[in-house]
């Protein structure tokens, strides 16, 4: 009788151990769309490719809204005591996620694996910039993009400019934009020259400007910072910037003076209200199928040299999670940012391929030859800036924003502005200085 009731506890104990092996890793992932394009079906589509090829992780991908939604929801789970397990986040959101305590380096699991330094290595290094703070990596890219120029080639030709040429330098920019505005009889715009988003996303476009001032070749620029606690708003290189966007709508009147959502922008472009516009690779892909005209893309033209922040969103992994959860979820993050999977969200999104062996793979290769607009971005990354990223970084970009739009409206001298922006951002940072 004993040695059947042992049997029977050696048989429950194997059935428990063959459930228990069985029985995926089940993890929750965070993640934005936040440019055009029904994108989130695409990551949906991703995932569930991941877990017919890994049936011991079970990943559930949550749609959390654009990046500010995804934050705020990410970090209501963090207070609930239930964070993610992976989320993609702004690659910027880095200091606002370690004030917190919520996430945790990468670089041990970097380390623990065969090929992980050469992994690492294959990231373009201006993507990599937001991810490392004090020696220790935090996120890994994925989504990524820079701004770039979208124009009208089939207006190009209308007005007599060469499709084939578009400005290089904020002169040309002008002359372009003027030729391309057009006036209804009584005296409105029919047709803008240029527009760039001028409320949400500015500051990200606005970073080209700044950037743009610097000398030629050099990457020498800094308005933050690399600790993230002090900013240098009434630098020259900012003044020069502000006083450019300033004149485009008062003085050279290409661009509407006022408010443009960051949705509006390609709007206006794709109904030919725009004949030239900023926005993120990461709506080439809609914007190309979407566009009845000859769609041109190309850096965006500098003062005296080309200029660009990074920005989009990298892969994070949190505190609170087990380790057998951030072993699956680092799992998850290196099949999604496989040279092929790299490869495939770029094709479909526009956003660059974060890896350089992205693009040598056959079907990047195929795409890319049939359209070169989507090496734009990926060329341009030779003049790319780390993106803007302090504590409190939305306060202190609000801050600067607001103060901008005091000056382009002529309310206050643009000197004026950024000193008044200087003098806010530097009391919201005092508390996280040494």
């Amino acid at each position: 009788m004993l040695k059947m009731k042992g049997m029977l506890a050696m048989l429950v104990l194997l059935i428990v151990g063959v459930i228990a092996m069985a029985a995926p890793v089940n993890l929750s992932f965070y993640y934005p769309v936040s440019v055009s394009g029904p994108l989130a079906q695409v990551i949906d589509s991703m995932v569930q490719d991941f877990n017919s090829s890994h049936p011991d992780i079970n990943v559930s991908p949550i749609f959390a809204g654009g990046y500010n939604d995804t934050l705020l929801k990410v970090q209501a789970a963090i207070m609930g005591g239930t964070p993610p397990d992976v989320a993609i986040l702004l690659s910027t959101d880095l200091f606002t996620l370690k004030a917190i305590d919520a996430i945790v380096p990468v670089d041990k699991f970097i380390k623990e694996d065969a090929d992980g330094q050469a992994y690492v290595n294959d990231f373009f290094p201006a993507l990599m910039a937001n991810s490392k703070l004090n020696g220790e990596t935090w996120s890994i890219p994925f989504q990524r993009s820079t701004p770039i120029l979208y124009y009208n080639k089939d207006l190009f030709t209308e007005v007599g400019l060469d499709p084939n040429s578009p400005p290089t330098t904020w002169d040309e920019l002008v002359s372009y934009g003027k030729k391309l505005l057009k006036l209804n009889a009584d005296g409105t715009v029919a047709r803008w020259g240029f527009e760039v988003p001028f409320s949400g996303g500015f500051i990200w476009n606005f970073e080209a400007f700044i950037y743009e001032t610097g000398c030629p070749g050099c990457n020498q620029v800094k308005i933050v910072s690399d600790d993230g606690t002090q900013v240098q708003f009434t630098s020259q290189h900012v003044l020069t910037a502000v006083n450019f966007f300033k004149a485009l709508s008062s003085v050279y009147k290409i661009m509407p003076n006022g408010a443009i959502n960051w949705g509006t922008v390609p709007s206006d472009f794709l109904a030919g209200r725009a004949g030239m516009v900023y926005h993120s690779t990461g709506s080439l892909t809609n914007i190309l199928k979407s566009a009845n005209f000859n769609v041109g893309v190309a850096p965006m033209p500098g003062l005296s040299c080309y200029g660009t922040p990074t920005g989009g969103g990298n892969f994070y992994l949190f505190k609170g999670t087990s380790e057998a959860h951030q072993k699956a979820a680092w799992e998850f993050i290196r099949w999604m940012t496989s040279p092929e999977k790299v490869a495939d969200w770029s094709i479909a999104s526009g956003y660059i391929g974060v890896r350089s062996s992205a693009y040598d793979t056959p079907s990047m290769q195929q795409f890319t030859t049939a359209h070169p607009e989507y090496l734009v971005a990926r060329d341009q990354l030779k003049y790319a800036h780390k993106e803007f990223s302090s504590y409190e970084r939305a306060k202190v970009t609000k801050i600067l924003f607001d103060q901008i739009a005091r000056a382009v409206v002529g309310e206050v001298a643009s000197e004026q502005a950024l000193e008044e922006a200087q003098k806010q951002a530097d009391q919201v940072l005092a508390n996280f200085r040494k």
